[in-house]
């Protein structure tokens, strides 16, 4: 059991601190970590070594979870890098970005009175994820050019896209019981 709970998330895999990484390597060595450190593997030892085992697995997943996730990864650079986010005043966006999700929640307001409102759910989630998919290849340029003022704000971007997409999914689980 050799997990440093000191390192961060990319030493802890052994990747460079970058937005682009490949989720293949990421997943493999997710489970060779996992391996390693399985409480399951330490079920006759001491309770401080299991104690230490659950803390090490937990370490790996929330790494894991947060590498693997666009969104989550950028952040956590930005974090490393020392930027702190202060979520709840982060309310300053360009009133064409405020007008297209006014826009986009209208729509998704308005999708149950649609004659074929799974169709027309499917064309919008379509859009959002379009757009979520470029606000990504956005983010990562800019963190690669280390325009961390921008790439802030394009997280929080992505954080009402991504919001928004959540919650066209769930009322998608709503139509698909309708059915």
């Amino acid at each position: 059991m050799s997990t440093d709970l000191s390192k961060n998330y990319f030493e802890l895999f052994g990747l460079p601190v970058s937005f682009e990484l490949d989720g293949a390597a990421l997943s493999e060595k997710y489970r060779e970590l996992q391996k390693t450190v399985h409480p399951d593997k330490f079920a006759n030892a001491s309770d401080r070594d299991r104690r230490l085992a659950v803390q090490q697995a937990a370490r790996i997943n929330e790494a894991f979870h947060t590498l693997k996730s666009p969104l989550k990864r950028a952040r956590y650079i930005l974090e490393l890098r020392g930027i702190v986010f202060d979520d709840q005043h982060a309310t300053s966006f360009e009133p064409d970005f405020l007008m297209e999700q006014m826009e986009l929640r209208e729509t998704l307001g308005g999708i149950r009175q649609q004659p074929d409102a799974m169709s027309s759910l499917g064309v919008l989630m379509q859009e959002v994820e379009s757009k979520i998919s470029d606000m990504i290849g956005t983010l990562g340029s800019l963190i690669a050019q280390d325009d961390l003022d921008q790439a802030m704000s394009q997280i929080h971007k992505l954080q009402f896209m991504e919001k928004l997409l959540n919650e066209c999914e769930a009322m998608e689980e709503e139509l698909v019981d309708l059915v």
